[in-house]
Parts: structure tokens; sequence; C-alpha cells
């Protein structure tokens, strides 16, 4: 029972499914009665020293309590004295080097933040989009996929892509810290892209956390291991869910994370608001199953190779999908775009948001 919003399995702890939002009074009432099968509004949180019952109702301040602690203990002069220099900074940030000039001066050899590769091999003109041609599935997922499943926030797993890439930087284990410290770092967080040690992609073989199978070979790995293998076959990716897809905090690293793993589409039955927004910031096409129909219903298993066309920029509101199994066979079926406003297919056809901001700034200065 956490009172924060680190709700989500594997967060507070990696042995720990599931985690209940709740007041923090709550919290601690819960901590006083050591489980949760109980109810607050009839059952003792325990016992006081004379053997007697203590209920919620018994320690569960009144607001008039409340009003007289705040009223005794806070007052103006406390956030006076405690913001009136908070512009001025302490020795330590003082102290701090700062380079001249109008651009950010990139540290090759920082483990922190890297120039990351958004606007390599950016034109001055977006070139138009293309059909998707012999796309493999990523990773086939169900229901209610959060962006912590995405692209996790918590600690980095010793054994896992991230972690051996901070090791090969001389970065000591001890030192990884998490990835919301790294995001500044996209090697990190691109290895921690479906690195959540919950996550369960059926490709994986029952095998939980960042795991995928590399189709054309039937070799178990790890996701971005499989990413890269699929690069340098020049393959592009698709990712399958169920409903409620990206879920949760609005994490932005859930959608870079999803591009710099070289996924061009998302198929899933439904989306959450702001995960689906995003994934059109970073130029990956969200389809979404018509209804009624899902990767079960169409016998789709991940292991096909999918040839998407019809998108038209993004304005096209369905597109046509045909997934091409090992044999040969072929299923065919439409799939709705879920790019949704003109602002949002101008997005898709610059290649993301970040290229249509340079853009636009471009063109405001002349095409320097």
């Amino acid at each position: 029972v956490v009172s924060g919003n680190r709700n989500f399995e594997g967060r507070i702890h990696p042995l720990v499914r599931m985690n209940f939002l709740a007041s923090p009074p709550l919290v601690v009432a819960y901590a006083l009665a050591g489980n949760m099968h109980l109810d607050l509004y009839k059952d003792p949180l325990g016992e006081d020293d004379e053997g007697n019952p203590v209920y919620l109702r018994d320690i569960w301040p009144t607001t008039r309590e409340i009003q007289d602690v705040i009223a005794t203990n806070i007052d103006a002069d406390m956030f006076q004295r405690s913001y009136s220099g908070v512009f001025d900074g302490d020795e330590n940030w003082n102290s701090l080097t700062v380079p001249e000039g109008q651009t950010y001066a990139w540290d090759d050899a920082s483990t922190y933040v890297k120039n990351p590769p958004y606007f390599e091999g950016m034109t001055l003109e977006p070139e138009p989009t293309s059909d998707i041609a012999g796309a493999r599935v990523l990773a086939v997922l169900g229901d209610s996929v959060t962006t912590d499943h995405i692209s996790p926030a918590g600690s980095i797993a010793a054994d896992s892509p991230a972690a051996n890439y901070l090791l090969a930087q001389g970065v000591a284990q001890a030192d990884f810290n998490s990835y919301g410290s790294r995001r500044g770092n996209h090697e990190v967080m691109m290895r921690g892209t479906f690195a959540n040690i919950r996550l369960r992609n059926q490709l994986a073989d029952g095998k939980e956390g960042g795991w995928t199978k590399h189709i054309p070979t039937g070799e178990l790995m790890t996701i971005f291991d499989a990413s890269e293998r699929y690069k340098a076959e020049n393959t592009p990716l698709l990712v399958i869910g169920g409903k409620e897809y990206g879920s949760g905090s609005s994490r932005d690293w859930a959608a870079k994370g999803t591009k710099l793993l070289g996924i061009a589409a998302v198929l899933v039955e439904s989306y959450e608001r702001i995960h689906r927004s995003n994934l059109i910031g970073m130029g990956v096409l969200p389809l979404q199953f018509l209804d009624g129909q899902d990767a079960a219903s169409l016998g789709l298993d991940g292991t096909e190779s999918y040839d998407i066309s019809g998108a038209d920029q993004g304005r096209s509101k369905t597109v046509d999908v045909t997934a091409t199994r090992d044999n040969g066979e072929q299923v065919r079926f439409e799939a709705r775009v879920r790019i949704d406003t003109p602002k949002e297919q101008e997005y898709f056809v610059h290649g993301g948001i970040l290229q249509y901001v340079l853009r636009q700034l471009a063109a405001d200065d002349g095409g320097a």
C-alpha cells in the first residue's frame, strides 16, 4: 500500500506484483494492521497496552486536529526563509564549470547525458513515408500493458543489456542508479525499453521479463539484442498488444524507446490516450484492430511477417495488413489508423514532433 505514484508491479520491489494507492493515513493504518485482509470499518488495527481493540476511527484525525497542527507548526516565514535564496545556489552549484556558447556542450564521457540520434540523417524537407514491408513482431503483449512495462523507471537489473552497457563504460554496479535517473542517456533507455522484469511477451516461451524470440532463427534473446539483430537485417518491427496499451503515467521514454528499437508500428485493441499521441510524436504508426477483432480472433501468433500499406502519410482511416506465415499462408485484414487530428498527421509526416519543430525553426530562420 503506497501513497505515491509507484503503483506498477515490480516498481517498489521486484517480487511485488501489485500495489494499491491510498492516502498517507491509510498507508499508516495498513502498516499497523500488518496485512490487507481486514475491513477497516469493522476490524481492529491492533490492541492498545491494555489489550483493548484499536480501530481506524480511534486514530483517524479530525479536520480540526489537522488544522490545529498546521496552525501551530507552519507559517509563511518558513517558506520565505527556505525559498528567498533558491536561485543563489550553494557552493557546489556555483563552483560548476559552465561552458560558453549558445549550444549544449556534449560530454562523450558522460553516462548520464548523451546526444540522442533523433536528428541523424534528417533533411530540411520531410521525405514521404512509405509502406511497411516484411516487418517482424518484436513482442506480443496482453491487456493493460503500462508505460512502466514499456519503459521501466526503477532499478537496472544486474544481468540486463543496460547493465552490460554501463559496465562496459566503467560504471560499477553499485553506481548503476535507476532508469529514471539515466533518462538523459538514450543508450541506457533504449536498452531498458520493454525490460520490465514483469513483462509477459508471448513470443518468449513463457520467460518473464524483457525477452523475445528472433523469429527467423527461433533464438531466444533479450528484446534489445533482437532489435539490434533486426536492424542489421534491415527489418522493420511491429508490436502487437491488447486493450489499454500504454496506460499509466505519460512517460515520454515509452515512445522514445519504442522508436529507437526500430519499431515502425504498434497494433493493439485500444490505447491510452497520451501514449498513442506520444507514439505519433516519435513517428511510430499507431494502429488499432477493428471492433471485434484481435490477434487471437485473426489467428495471429507473432511469428508471421507483416506488410502494412495504404497509410497515405497518415491521412487514411484504415490500412491493409497482410500477415504471412512461414508456410506461405496469408491473413489479410484492415486496421484503423489512430492518427486522429490534422496536427498529429503533420507530426507523423515529419517523422515526429521533434523533427517538425526543428524544421519550423529552420523555416522561420530562412532555411539556415
